[in-house]
C-alpha cells in the first residue's frame, strides 16, 4: 500500500512572468490552445499533452520567492516527439538559447530554451514515455 505522503505524479508546473499579458500571449501560441483557466492579472493554467498535465503562469508578484534575474533551480522537460523540431521552433518564437539539443544515452535527447519571460522551459525525446504512453494505450492482452 502507497503512503498518503507518497509522490504521485506531477500537478502543476508553475512559471512566472512580470507581464502576464505577454506569457499568455506566447504560451498560447506555443501550446497552440487558449488557458482553460485564467485569474486576470494573476494567474493562468494549460492542460497539455498526452497526460493532460497542468502548466501555469503565475504573475511574478505573487511567487513565492523573489527573482534572481537568472535561470535557476529545476528544469522540468515536456515530451516531444522530435526534440531539434522542438527547439527550433521554441527559438523561432522568441526563445534563447539554453542547453542545445544532447543525445544522453540511446533513446533520450533534451533540449532547454528560456522563455521570453526568463524561465527555462525543457523538450526531452525520452524511451520510457513513449514506452509507458504505448503501454497505457495498447489493450492489455486476454482481456
Amino acid at each position: 500500500m502507497t503512503s498518503t505522503a507518497a509522490l504521485r505524479g506531477l500537478t502543476t508546473v508553475t512559471l512566472f512572468a512580470d507581464d502576464l499579458d505577454a506569457a499568455r500571449a506566447w504560451y498560447t501560441e506555443v501550446f497552440e490552445v487558449e488557458p482553460y483557466f485564467v485569474r486576470e492579472g494573476a494567474y493562468l493554467e494549460w492542460r497539455i499533452g498526452d497526460y493532460q498535465h497542468e502548466f501555469g503562469l503565475l504573475n511574478s508578484k505573487f511567487a513565492p520567492h523573489p527573482a534572481t534575474g537568472t535561470p535557476a533551480g529545476v528544469v522540468v522537460y515536456w515530451a516531444v516527439g522530435d526534440v531539434e523540431a522542438a527547439y527550433q521552433r521554441l527559438l523561432s518564437l522568441g526563445a534563447t538559447k539554453h542547453d542545445e539539443p544532447t543525445e544522453r544515452g540511446p533513446g533520450y535527447v533534451t533540449a532547454s530554451v528560456l522563455d521570453p519571460f526568463g524561465n527555462v522551459l525543457g523538450v526531452m525525446r525520452n524511451q520510457h514515455y513513449d514506452d509507458i504512453l504505448a503501454a497505457r494505450l495498447t489493450p492489455a492482452a486476454g482481456r
